[in-house]
């Protein structure tokens, strides 16, 4: 049996968008724009994102300054920036589920629901890693 070709599966790469033609670094320069204004939106337009922007600004700092090995300080670190990406994430799959349609639905409250359940897991996640980390040193 032979293997589908990328056109047989709706895989055109020429076709699929007229933004993913960029190579190089001009592709680099794009996506550095498209990723700094993501995080303006998401700071601009997303309370959750502040106050956690506001969270990280408190513990990364915090991070550095108490006297734990450095691989506990990058776990610190990392779960906490872990909570800004989910934060990003979840903020972008409200936008997508609000662009659809602004009319109540379940799928669309699962999807919701969804996404602040993987946020509130990040947290719990921090709050895991500095617990065991900071027992280390007390």
């Amino acid at each position: 049996m032979q293997e589908p070709s990328s056109n047989e599966l709706g895989l055109d790469p020429a076709n699929e968008s007229p933004f993913k033609g960029k190579t190089g670094l001009r592709r680099v320069w794009n996506a550095l724009t498209y990723s700094l204004a993501g995080l303006k939106a998401a700071y601009l337009c997303e309370d959750a994102f502040r106050q956690e922007v506001i969270l990280a600004a408190l513990l990364i700092p915090a991070a550095f300054l108490l006297p734990v090995p450095w691989l506990g300080r990058g776990l610190m670190i990392a779960s906490v920036l872990l909570v800004l990406i989910v934060e990003l994430l979840n903020s972008a799959i409200e936008a997508v589920v609000d662009r659809v349609s602004l009319e109540n639905h379940r799928l669309a409250k699962r999807a919701k629901d969804i996404g602040s359940a993987a946020v509130l897991v990040s947290l719990i996640l921090v709050m895991a890693v500095w617990g065991c980390v900071l027992m280390e040193i007390a």
